[in-house]
């Protein structure tokens, strides 16, 4: 069985790697051939990283996503991360598709670039496009709860959960990573995103400005530049794939602050899951996923405001045990729930009913 993979992004864009190209091994040896046709490459993130509107880029890739569908049509079966073309009407689209069965996978709230945009003729064209889009989709996956009610509300005749999950043999198992901080060490807070997300940082830092005054700590930046916070150390370092799961495990707490609004209830934590992995405990707002991934003081905490961030990141910088704890049962809930390892036949099993 041949699976034409429609991503939005190239290998670099975190939805696409996360929630298709890194289950290629995994279908493969489960009889199920991946073909990978993205629309953006990696070029495209690397001048929008840099604060460029790569026009030309854009217009290249839909011109060559159009001369790919009839490549993706010859597959047995047609998975598309959230659309085929932005801003694309639902009747070209679902022309586009014709002849062959399609899959629709969201871990966001896309459907929210349409509905509630604040053009009134964007609403008015575009604002059922997902809508339509799913309900003539053979399946669609979801990342979280957000998702799975407006894919049921459009009308698809099929809805699969599909959590957002890590390959364990990218993040091996902290086998006696959390020792005891020795005395005046700096605790180190990691958060790992992208030039588009750092600004949900501006949470935390008041909380941790008021906690660094108190208790040394330093903040890494994984794939965005560093904010300049007066009284916090810290350091931005560039994303690989290479040393993304080393960079985060040789830190001590994960966060992941969110607002709290109809485009962050459509957010899967996967930075969560990552931290797990690595055996970080967390701290996370308590909006959407974030409160499905955490169980609130069993391995992370959950924070409202920014007086329960300042309190929950105190009382994990305070104790070394504690983050211990916390990191073991988060490991151990990523290797039960959100592993490519048990998702995989999941998804493939999915995959081969959608085909027929």
């Amino acid at each position: 069985m041949k699976v034409a993979f429609l991503t939005r992004y190239g290998r670099r864009g975190a939805s696409s790697r996360v929630r298709a190209m890194q289950f290629a091994p995994a279908l493969s040896a489960l009889g199920i051939e991946s073909v990978f046709l993205p629309l953006l490459g990696d070029a495209y993130l690397d001048a929008l990283y840099r604060g460029r509107w790569p026009l030309t880029i854009v217009a290249g890739s839909f011109a060559q996503r159009l001369r790919t569908i009839g490549a993706a049509r010859r597959c047995d079966l047609i998975w598309v991360e959230k659309e085929l073309l932005p801003f694309a009407p639902a009747a070209f689209e679902s022309w586009l598709l014709r002849a062959r069965g399609y899959v629709l996978d969201f871990d966001d709230a896309l459907f929210h670039n349409y509905d509630l945009s604040r053009s009134a003729f964007v609403r008015r064209i575009l604002g059922r496009k997902i809508d339509r889009l799913m309900a003539a989709a053979r399946l669609v996956t979801v990342g979280n709860a957000y998702l799975e009610a407006r894919a049921v509300a459009a009308g698809a005749v099929r809805v699969e959960r599909l959590p957002s999950a890590v390959d364990l043999d990218r993040y091996p198992e902290p086998v006696g990573k959390r020792r005891p901080a020795a005395p005046g060490s700096a605790v180190v807070v990691v958060w790992v995103g992208s030039p588009a997300t750092v600004r949900y940082l501006e949470i935390v830092r008041e909380p941790l400005q008021r906690l660094a005054s108190r208790a040394p700590l330093h903040l890494r930046v994984i794939g965005a530049p560093a904010p300049r916070w007066a009284g916090v150390p810290a350091i931005g370092i560039d994303w690989s794939a290479d040393t993304e799961a080393a960079q985060i495990a040789s830190g001590d707490i994960g966060i992941m602050p969110l607002t709290d609004g109809p485009w962050e209830r459509g957010k899967c934590g996967y930075k969560l899951i990552q931290y797990m992995a690595c055996g970080l405990p967390v701290v996370a707002s308590a909006v959407g996923m974030n409160t499905e991934i955490v169980a609130d003081g069993v391995d992370g905490l959950l924070a409202a405001s920014a007086e329960q961030w300042e309190t929950s990141l105190e009382r994990l910088a305070l104790d070394a045990v504690l983050r211990d704890d916390m990191g073991r049962r988060g490991r151990t809930k990523v290797e039960a729930q959100y592993s490519v390892q048990v998702i995989a036949p999941r998804l493939a099993g999915l995959l081969r009913e959608a085909a027929g």
